[in-house]
């Protein structure tokens, strides 16, 4: 009888968990992109490819980088990144009726441009 509760359980437990670890890396992955951005000269493109070197290969699909790097130094840099959670965990829970799809994994660094 309880049996079917404990083994939601554990999904939900096992989703959040690579959930929770996707998202550390995309965290990591951002703040590595606004260092990028600090510097000068920099392009958007270069920042998204920074973002990608730390970032799975399987978070690759999906994935957003909106950066505004411009302007002179002593300014505020932003650099927003977004994953799907679709991509990032398995979707187990869908026959529960708690679904990822239309959700995202998201961070935003802000750093001082040199």
């Amino acid at each position: 009888m309880t049996l079917p509760i404990l083994g939601i359980v554990l999904l939900a437990l096992f989703e959040f968990c690579v959930l929770f670890f996707a998202r550390g890396t995309l965290v990591e992955a951002c703040r590595i992109g606004a260092r990028k951005a600090t510097l000068s000269g920099i392009q958007e493109e270069q920042i998204e490819d920074e973002v990608r070197k730390v970032l799975a290969p399987h978070l690759h699909s999906g994935l957003v980088v909106e950066a505004s790097s411009n302007g002179k130094s002593g300014d505020v840099v932003v650099v927003a990144v977004r994953v799907p959670m679709s991509v990032a965990a398995p979707d187990l829970l869908w026959p529960v009726g708690i679904t990822l799809e239309g959700r995202y994994l998201y961070a935003e660094t802000r750093m001082i441009k040199e």
